[in-house]
């Protein structure tokens, strides 16, 4: 079948007359085809699943029961567009219980449809063709790819072991300087694991200051700390005069499908993102911002989500130290970051080479059932997730000890 004039009618954005005839595959579609392959050739042998950014378990009780009451109630059956001010009053309680920032929740907080609708809004309010948005590598790409739709540019800083996967803001040229309005940042860091500390924090603020730049801080992991210190870059003296943070109540409390977060932070950039959203969606349904406000009432629901990340973490270091590897117990989040191998020698003593990540993350796949996903944006790197399905800590126990088992038919060389 011949091109209609349908292909020749589609934005350059997107890929123009070409869109649709890549032969490229994304990694998450490689993954997932590897793992189809693997459960067909070895159906007796379960997947274990630690390639998946999500919890492994259900929103709490106490959630689900107030979604259920709210979704009964007629007044909640209409448009939310961009009201809900329980949630924001909410909203508003959590940011202070857990990170110790005031916020006016009328002015200062705004829902948002997760952050990734956040993150696909905020662009259209500051980036006209030609302006920078400078990001970093590895990381989020959603911002970015909206930026470039409008024509805008991202300038990439490179996220290493050697500066703690904090970017270095102070090699940024002079040039991109000039062009340059927002600066995206993303700690806990996804990949990486990585946290902020209040001293980069600090010196972000004030560097965007100099160069009068916006900062927009994507805190989706924020809460999930290992030592019950969460670090906000609001709780920085002079922030809110340059920045926004995004929070999700995805990970913190088990909401992935639900699509529930918020914005919050300078008040005019707050009002900006709350415009553009009026004209992007209809808000999120009132009875699922009356449930998250019930969760967001009880932070000890995240403290919970938390212990049992740091208790699956330990167990896995100690796994993966055995074998070889070099992980790092995060203080935040779900995520280990390490290098990835160089080769494996099997119990036959036939060796396998990684010449990447990739390379190692589908071998995971095919040889072990065992999903990760790889990271070869700055080096060769592996993510490993402890977000896999087990119910309580035994079943935890079991599912680490299969995986030192069935990784420990092989020797790894780095």
């Amino acid at each position: 079948m011949s091109d209609s004039y349908i292909q020749n009618l589609f934005a350059e954005r997107i890929g123009g007359v070409n869109y649709g005839k890549s032969n490229a595959i994304y990694k998450f579609e490689k993954i997932k085809r590897a793992k189809r392959a693997a459960k067909s050739a070895k159906p007796d042998t379960p997947l274990i699943d630690m390639g998946v950014g999500e919890p492994d378990e259900m929103a709490f009780p106490e959630v689900v029961e107030a979604l259920y009451a709210a979704a009964k109630k007629p007044e909640n059956r209409g448009y939310a567009d961009n009201g809900g001010s329980d949630f924001k009053v909410a909203a508003a309680g959590y940011m202070k219980a857990v990170f110790g920032v005031e916020l006016d929740p009328e002015t200062e907080i705004l829902h948002s449809i997760g952050s990734k609708a956040a993150l696909s809004i905020l662009p259209n309010c500051f980036i006209n063709s030609g302006d920078v948005v400078i990001m970093t590598t590895p990381g989020y790409p959603v911002f970015g790819t909206h930026a470039k739709y409008l024509g805008g540019e991202v300038y990439n800083l490179k996220l290493s072991a050697e500066n703690n996967f904090l970017p270095d803001i102070d090699s940024i040229p002079d040039d991109i300087l000039k062009r340059a309005k927002v600066v995206v940042v993303n700690y806990p860091n996804n990949p990486t694991g990585a946290s902020a500390t209040k001293e980069f924090f600090t010196r972000l603020v004030a560097f965007a200051k100099e160069h009068k730049l916006i900062v927009v801080s994507d805190a989706a992991y924020a809460s999930l700390t290992f030592d019950g210190n969460a670090l906000s870059i609001l709780q920085i003296e002079g922030a809110k005069d340059v920045a926004v943070e995004l929070h999700s109540l995805s990970k913190s409390h088990n909401m992935t499908g639900w699509r529930i977060g918020w914005v919050c932070g300078n008040p005019l950039i707050v009002k900006a993102y709350g415009d553009v959203k009026d004209n992007t969606d209809s808000g999120q349904f009132l009875g699922i911002q009356l449930a998250a406000a019930k969760g967001l009432e009880n932070p000890s629901i995240t403290r919970a989500i938390a212990a049992k990340y740091s208790r699956r973490m330990d167990m896995l270091v100690g796994v993966l130290k055995d074998l070889g590897f070099s992980p790092k117990k995060p203080k935040a989040g779900f995520f280990l970051y390490m290098p990835a191998p160089k080769a494996a020698i099997l119990g036959d003593g036939s060796r396998i080479e990684f010449k990447t990540g990739e390379d190692f993350s589908q071998w995971m796949i095919s040889e072990h059932l065992i999903s990760t996903v790889p990271w070869d944006d700055a080096g060769a790197f592996v993510r490993f997730s402890v977000t896999f399905e087990a119910r309580g800590e035994a079943e935890e126990k079991r599912v680490v000890e299969e995986i030192a088992r069935r990784m420990g038919r092989s020797k790894f060389e780095f």
